[in-house]
């Protein structure tokens, strides 16, 4: 669905329907150099973790190659990860609504929106998986350098760095459980990954989803 500006200054589709953006250009390209890092370290950890998936590694130049990039992408998907936080922690304080939100669970999975309360940019499910990346990517940075024997694994006692690799396969496996959540979400409802493609939703789509959200932005158009 392609989309452009109108002659009134307001964004459509192809077909001259109004669109809201969601994301701009800066903060989804921010999402997917995140998403894309993940990936790669996705798959180079699983090749380090345990003999049955070395062969992964032949994805990024052999065994030597995946240890050496491996710390260095974490980096980068660390640096792009917390100025996503800082864009997003706004949208992702818990609010009133939230917790009743929680509770009507079986209305979240039967799609019956219109039961519960307003929400806003963003659901309670999706702020607790924002926490639960938070701290799965602040236990991996530093369990990552303890255990980065290149530069840091030297100045620390062995069972620090034992404990810190336990630490950073645990971290791991909650940011993977996690990740697959987001993506199972983002598909299960319909149009949320064409908002990170795109940067748009149509009108309907943030009604029904976001009520709040899409009440506020209308109210800050018509200004």
């Amino acid at each position: 669905m392609k989309h452009s500006e109108h002659h009134d200054g307001k964004l459509r589709d192809k077909d001259g329907n109004p669109l809201i953006e969601r994301y701009d250009p800066n903060e989804r390209t921010n999402h997917w150099i995140t998403a894309i890092t993940f990936v790669m370290l996705a798959l180079s950890g699983l090749a380090m973790f345990h003999p049955s998936m070395a062969w992964l590694a032949s994805l990024f130049g052999g065994g030597q190659w995946t240890r050496i990039l491996h710390p260095f992408a974490g980096l980068v998907m660390f640096v792009s990860f917390a100025i996503l936080v800082v864009r997003f922690w706004h949208h992702n304080k818990f609010e009133d609504g939230d917790k009743q939100w929680l509770k009507q669970m079986d209305d979240v999975l039967h799609n019956r929106e219109e039961k519960l309360p307003k929400v806003g940019k963003y659901n309670a499910g999706q702020k607790i998986l924002f926490f639960v990346l938070l701290a799965s990517m602040i236990g991996l940075l530093l369990s990552g350098i303890v255990i980065w024997r290149a530069y840091f694994a030297f100045y620390f006692p062995i069972d620090v760095v034992r404990f810190a690799a336990l630490l950073h396969a645990g971290c791991a496996f909650a940011i993977i459980c996690a990740i697959i959540v987001h993506i199972y979400a983002a598909i299960w409802v319909k149009g949320s990954v064409g908002a990170m493609v795109r940067g748009t939703v149509t009108y309907g789509w943030a009604r029904k989803h976001h009520p709040k959200w899409f009440e506020a932005v209308i109210r800050n158009t018509k200004r």
